[in-house]
């Protein structure tokens, strides 16, 4: 959720706001450093929030585009839970969340009994965290320089690696200076230039919550400022002469579905809040009560309410592929599309809170679905492509910038519909 994100990192705007007008300076000791001058580019974009269909809206004159001329899915699937930071990390992993780690937005780690949360300042720089091997590490190692501009991970040192050009999240920055700052990478010589990048914009997804994913001037002016910024992005390309040498990839991370005040689940109406230790609430729910009170606190949710679905850790439907990963809560709640769970405090305090929209449902449902859209030199042309799961595009990716993958759970047979192949780049 980029609302929350945006408010409880606030505090990383004053480390980003020096950062935005002078380009980290790269790592030294970085592996073959200096990509030639000829080497792939690609842009990685996330839009968050940015449900399928509002690409229909006729909203988004740029991206309508750009679908046309390029490859457009009929829809991305996210991975479950449908939430931000888990499927920012499983579309530059591969893997799914329960393969990562980063199972929720806010998760209990019993290892080491810590708390991961958007708000937590050291646990989002912390390498620890985050499992697999996110793409701008394995392109490092392969002497490609790399700039993730505000993705989640990116501003930790995952296995050892960071990638040259990195800075905290700021919400405040607006996306004119995003899209700038991208632009000021690529100007850089071709031995520092990085040859994969990644912008981040979370104004639909502030608009989504607040005023619902149905048509609205609200949520068609968030529409229009991230039409207007991927209009700068592909204008300043093609003053630069990179236009038919970068490869976009735009996407998002969920979708979007309407929630109402007459549709809230009230927890503490059947538990005691104090005793079930609620780690993550809204609409997945994961709670960690300690070993005495865990059948208590099940049994008196199970069967609670008819839009709330709680199962056991082990439990969990296979459909989910959500399992295997101690960080998964031992009881799991799965609110029903377009139903909220939150606590009678909270309802009192903003009961307009829950009229607008919110995602982290049943990823397979189509208001789930998530925007999908490649065009450049790598990507087919003119290609309308069926729904496509969100962790088979890292392979799309390394496909693109000529890397041997990672482990991952993607299957590349299943992006060959979207790029032409590249020789692997080893680094030699």
């Amino acid at each position: 959720m980029s609302k929350l994100m945006r408010s409880v990192l606030a505090g990383l705007a004053l480390f980003a706001l020096a950062c935005s007008s002078t380009p980290t300076l790269p790592q030294s000791g970085s592996p073959e450093v200096g990509a030639d001058a000829e080497g792939p580019i690609l842009i990685l974009v996330s839009l968050d929030g940015f449900r399928w269909d509002f690409l229909e809206r006729g909203e988004t004159p740029t991206l309508a585009r750009l679908a046309a001329e390029g490859v457009h899915a009929r829809r991305l699937i996210p991975s479950f839970p449908s939430k931000t930071f888990p499927n920012h990390y499983t579309l530059v992993t591969g893997l799914r969340p329960a393969e990562h780690g980063l199972v929720a937005n806010n998760i209990w780690d019993p290892a080491t009994e810590k708390l991961f949360g958007l708000s937590n300042r050291v646990a989002v720089g912390t390498g620890a965290w985050y499992g697999g091997e996110p793409i701008w590490v394995t392109a490092e190692r392969r002497g490609i320089r790399t700039a993730p501009l505000f993705w989640p991970g990116s501003e930790a040192e995952i296995l050892g690696v960071r990638p040259s050009y990195h800075q905290p999240y700021d919400g405040d920055m607006t996306p004119e200076a995003r899209v700038d700052l991208i632009l000021k990478w690529l100007e850089l010589p071709p031995p520092e230039r990085p040859g994969f990048l990644t912008l981040y914009f979370e104004d639909v997804d502030d608009a989504a919550h607040t005023f619902g994913p149905e048509p609205s001037a609200e949520l068609a002016g968030a529409l229009g400022v991230v039409d207007r910024a991927m209009a700068r992005l592909v204008e300043g390309l093609e003053r630069r002469g990179l236009d038919d040498r970068v490869d976009l990839l735009v996407v998002s991370d969920h979708g979007m579905a309407s929630t109402s005040p007459e549709r809230v689940i009230l927890l503490d109406d059947y538990i005691d809040l104090e005793t079930a230790n609620v780690v993550d609430w809204n609409p997945v729910l994961g709670l960690w009560p300690s070993k005495e009170n865990l059948d208590r606190v099940y049994e008196a949710l199970a069967g609670a309410h008819s839009h709330l679905t709680v199962v056991r850790r082990e439990e969990i439907p296979d459909r989910f592929e959500f399992a295997g990963h101690e960080r998964i809560p031992p009881i799991v709640g799965i609110a029903d599309e377009g139903w909220s769970i939150s606590s009678s405090s909270d309802v009192a305090r903003c009961p307009r809170c829950f009229d607008g929209g919110t995602h982290g449902y049943d990823h397979r449902l189509e208001s789930m679905g998530a925007l999908l859209v490649a065009r450049g030199p790598s990507f087919r042309r003119a290609t309308k492509i069926g729904p496509i799961e969100n962790f088979h595009l890292y392979n799309a990716m390394c496909i693109v910038l000529g890397l041997d993958p990672a482990p991952n759970s993607g299957d590349p047979a299943r992006v060959w519909d979207l790029v032409t192949p590249r020789e692997p780049n080893t680094g030699s």
